[in-house]
């Protein structure tokens, strides 16, 4: 492939100069890495999102500390168990998952799935 045949990924244009130039200009190149920030920032911010849904979720149906709740309510709320923050094993090998001071871990009882929810103790450090 010829420089003049190599286009720019920002407008199409014909690329002239160094072999390995990629952008025509540096208002494509500002162009584009402007949209790549940008694509940065709004997945940071969907993920900082979800993390506060699940915050305030488990908060939510965990009143007392511990909690059980079925899996299908917490999910139907906007729940997503994808999204968590840490994650702690209690000395029974059960592994929690964490958004900040809120976790849950999956568990089956009587055959239907559910999340048991708990709160950050001090003897978890």
């Amino acid at each position: 492939m010829t420089d003049s045949m190599k286009k720019c990924p920002t407008c199409g244009a014909s690329i002239k100069g160094r072999k390995d130039k990629i952008y025509c200009s540096l208002k494509c190149k500002s162009s584009a890495q402007y949209d790549q920030r940008l694509k940065t920032e709004q997945f940071y911010l969907m993920v900082d999102k979800q993390l506060k849904t699940n915050r305030k979720l488990l908060k939510k149906f965990n009143k007392a500390g511990k909690a059980t709740i079925r899996e299908e309510d917490l999910i139907s709320e906007g729940f997503d168990p994808k999204y968590f923050t840490h994650g702690w094993r209690a000395k029974n090998g059960n592994l929690y998952m964490f958004c900040y001071e809120y976790g849950f871990m999956k568990t089956q009882e009587n055959g239907k799935n559910k999340y048991v929810l708990v709160q950050w103790q001090d003897y978890m450090n």
